[in-house]
Parts: C-alpha cells; sequence; structure tokens
C-alpha cells in the first residue's frame, strides 16, 4: 500500500481564475470557465499521478504566478479563486456542476478554510502561468 502524499503540485497555462464577484466561478458561462477547467484538468492529472486525497486536515497553499509584466489581478482574488475551485463541491448543493461533467469531483481538500499557510509570489515569463503546491500541515 502507498503512503499517503505529503504534497501534491501541479503547473498550469494562462493565469489563474480570480474570484472578484458574486457569480461562482464554478457556474456555467462564468468569464473565468475556461482557466476553471485547465486548474481542475491540472489537478485531477497530479492526483492520479500521486494519490492525493481530499484531504480533511490544515493545509499550506503556494502559488507562483508568471508572466510577461504584472498579472492581470492581485494575489488575494487568485488566491480566493484557488480555494474556491480546490476545494470539494459537495458543499455547493444549490449550484449545478453538469458542465464541468467529471471534474466537479476534483478537489484537493474539504474546505478552504483548511488553508493556514500561505505563499505568493510573481515571476517573469514569455508567456502567463502558475503553480500550485498544497502541503499537508502537521
Amino acid at each position: 500500500m502507498l503512503a499517503e502524499a505529503e504534497e501534491i503540485s501541479f503547473e498550469v497555462p494562462g493565469w489563474p481564475p480570480t474570484k472578484n464577484e458574486a457569480k461562482s466561478m464554478l457556474a456555467a458561462g462564468h468569464q473565468h470557465a475556461d482557466r476553471v477547467r485547465l486548474l481542475l484538468e491540472a489537478a485531477r492529472t497530479a492526483v492520479s499521478r500521486v494519490g492525493w486525497p481530499v484531504v480533511s486536515g490544515d493545509v499550506a497553499l503556494e502559488l507562483v504566478v508568471r508572466g510577461p509584466g504584472r498579472p492581470p489581478s492581485d494575489a488575494t482574488n487568485y488566491l480566493g479563486g484557488l480555494g474556491d475551485v480546490l476545494q470539494a463541491k459537495s458543499a455547493r448543493p444549490n449550484l449545478d456542476l453538469s458542465h464541468l461533467g467529471e471534474l466537479s469531483a476534483v478537489a484537493l481538500f474539504a474546505d478552504d478554510r483548511q488553508i493556514t499557510q500561505i505563499s505568493y509570489s510573481q515571476e517573469h515569463a514569455e508567456q502567463p502561468s502558475y503553480s500550485v503546491r498544497i502541503r499537508l500541515q502537521r
């Protein structure tokens, strides 16, 4: 039997989804729907690679955003977006997630309240991309 992974990390092309309006980023037709899908697809691939379960304990979140010049949004909106997209979606029974198909089941933690440590940085790159790392807090 494999030991539980202590961390999971992955890269995503483009900018992170941004939490900056009342409409849920997970709703059909949201302006960041493509960003949400890319994030969920990258997370799903990483989960299958390392065997990461949906954890219920405290986690640390690290986000590194890369691109030419300053990113179009700010750290708090990107971090809020990641928290919403990567938490379990079962807490949102009134939100139709059918447009996400199997991606609606992708989650790295049960609730974004589990994030007890955050690291955010920006780096220069020719094309926008970002990396996410989630670490168990023991």
